[in-house]
């Protein structure tokens, strides 16, 4: 079982938040569970650890402390193998994605990445959702060919 540790953002400055991002996550290797590589850049962090004001608007102007406690949970997440995995949903198209996995661990901590090739992927998206009914209905994760080679 994983640690899922929190830390208190804060007490720490933007600067030293993005710092832990780049340190933690763009400068090593991070594999899931599984053996797939996962990419992350610096300016994802903007898009994971803020929030927007308005679901309507979806302007990601509030830095989210909360988002912020669970920054290290990200990495526990792919690499815990009693995670929850399940396809993901594209909104537009109302159709399931057959390159994005839905991790699900703590019934509501939810890690996304999208496959870009064999054992590759990069980092979509983490929150905490409070009503994951829909995702957990959804169909479960598959490992394919193209993803995960010879199976």
């Amino acid at each position: 079982m994983l640690l899922y540790k929190k830390i208190k953002p804060q007490c720490f400055s933007e600067e030293e938040l993005r710092k832990i991002w780049k340190e933690e996550y763009c400068e090593k290797d991070i594999y899931t569970f599984d053996n797939v590589i996962v990419e992350f850049h610096e300016n994802q962090f903007d898009h994971l650890f803020y929030e927007s004001y308005s679901r309507i608007k979806k302007d990601k102007s509030i830095l989210s402390l909360n988002r912020l406690e669970k920054i290290l949970w990200i990495k526990d997440v792919l690499q815990d193998n009693t995670a929850i995995l399940k396809k993901g949903w594209d909104n537009i198209k109302k159709v399931y994605y057959e390159d994005r996995r839905v991790a699900i661990v703590k019934n509501n901590y939810i890690v996304i990445i999208c496959f870009t090739g064999l054992l590759k992927a990069t980092i979509v998206s983490a929150y905490e959702k409070n009503d994951i009914t829909k995702i957990i209905n959804s169909p479960d994760f598959e490992k394919t060919e193209k993803y995960f080679g010879k199976l």
